[in-house]
C-alpha cells in the first residue's frame, strides 16, 4: 500500500490542490482557522493522505510539540475504512514526528472505549495511558507511542 501524506498549507490559496476535492471540503478550512490560533510550524500540521491521486483520509499533528509531546489526529474517508489505511496513516505519522525529533513523545486520544481508532492505535505499538480531561471532548483515554527501543 503506497499511502502518502501532502501538508496542507497555511493560507487557503495556497492550498489550490485540494480547493476543488470535495474529499477535501470539510477539514481544509478548519486546518487553515486551526493555523490561525495555533500557528503554522511545519511538518507540525495537518496532511491528506493520498493513495495514488485519491484522497483516503486526513492526518496531522495538533500543533507542535510542547513539553517534549506532540499529539496525532487521523481519519479514514468511510469508503476507504477497514481496509489497512488508517493503520498506515497514523503508522506515516509517528515515522515523520520521529525523524523530525527523535526525542519526542507521540500521542493519541480516543474516545473513552474500544473502537477501531483504538485498534490503530494498537497496531501502531501505542500503550493505553489512562483517562483524561480534553477541554473539548471531555474524558478521553490518552495513548503513548511505545515502538522505541528503550535505552537504560
Amino acid at each position: 500500500m503506497n499511502i502518502t501524506l501532502r501538508p496542507i498549507k497555511e493560507r487557503m490559496e495556497d492550498n489550490i490542490e485540494f480547493i476543488n476535492n470535495p474529499s477535501c471540503d470539510e477539514t481544509l478550512e478548519v486546518s487553515v482557522q486551526f493555523y490561525a490560533m495555533v500557528g503554522y510550524s511545519f511538518p507540525w500540521v495537518g496532511y491528506y493522505a493520498f493513495l495514488d491521486d485519491i484522497v483516503v483520509g486526513s492526518a496531522g499533528f495538533k500543533g507542535r510539540p510542547m513539553g517534549g509531546q506532540v499529539e496525532i489526529a487521523y481519519g479514514t474517508q468511510p469508503a476507504y475504512r477497514k481496509q489497512g489505511i488508517g493503520t498506515e496513516i497514523c503508522r506515516l505519522l509517528v515515522q515523520l514526528a520521529l525523524q523530525t525529533d527523535p526525542t519526542v513523545i507521540v500521542t493519541a486520544r480516543t474516545l473513552p472505549q474500544e473502537n477501531y481508532s483504538t485498534h490503530i492505535l494498537l497496531k501502531n505499538k501505542f500503550v493505553l495511558k489512562g483517562e483524561v480531561m480534553d477541554l473539548d471532548d471531555g474524558k478521553v483515554w490518552e495513548w503513548r507511542y511505545e515502538g522505541r527501543v528503550k535505552s537504560e
